[in-house]
């Protein structure tokens, strides 16, 4: 019992010493539902550095979005999870989006352009990037197997959680556990 007890306060004292780790240990308690399948890892790692690009074919990289929050979204055309789980991916950047987070949704693979627009237009989503990485580069790197998969990053460009599979990403839960992870350190 006495090691429990000392156990528990290690925890404890570790995680206010470092307040990324406390912001995650709350995160983590208010996973419910689908949030339940969000894995955070035991420490932050880093996200991809491969290019893709905007649809329109301009160079992009993960680390352009530095300083926000990230979902970065894997997903294809094919992809029956995907069309699922998009609208409320969408629904969540109408809520959550702007200077602090931002939902990035990227086309892995073999993605025809139109069949990318189809697939949005389709669906009622009109407010997230159709940003493509067709060579499975940033992918193959991030090691994403099967679609679709989510990751969270951090503004340091730092994996902190990975989801394989959709998710009801605009639910209260998902809300809760984002809203966890970008709580300013107290």
């Amino acid at each position: 019992m006495r090691n429990l007890a000392l156990a528990v306060l290690y925890t404890a004292a570790t995680a206010l010493a470092n307040p990324a780790l406390a912001d995650v240990a709350a995160a983590q308690a208010l996973r419910d539902g689908d949030m339940k399948k969000l894995n955070f890892h035991s420490e932050a790692k880093p996200a991809g550095t491969a290019d893709f690009t905007s649809f329109e074919g301009k160079p992009l990289n993960l680390s352009d979005w530095q300083g926000k929050w990230l979902l970065v979204n894997f997903w294809a055309t094919w992809c029956a999870p995907c069309r699922k789980e998009m609208p409320m991916l969408s629904e969540l950047q109408t809520e959550l989006g702007g200077e602090d987070f931002e939902v990035v949704t990227i086309a892995t693979g073999r993605n025809p352009p139109p069949a990318m627009q189809e697939f949005f237009a389709e669906i009622g989503v009109d407010n997230l990037p159709l940003h493509r990485d067709p060579k499975s580069g940033l992918a193959r790197q991030m090691g994403v197997l099967g679609l679709p998969i989510t990751v969270i990053v951090d503004p340091d460009g730092q994996e902190v959680a990975r989801m394989q599979g959709d998710a009801e990403w605009n639910s209260d839960s998902a809300k809760a556990v984002l809203a966890a992870l970008m709580a300013p350190a107290s």
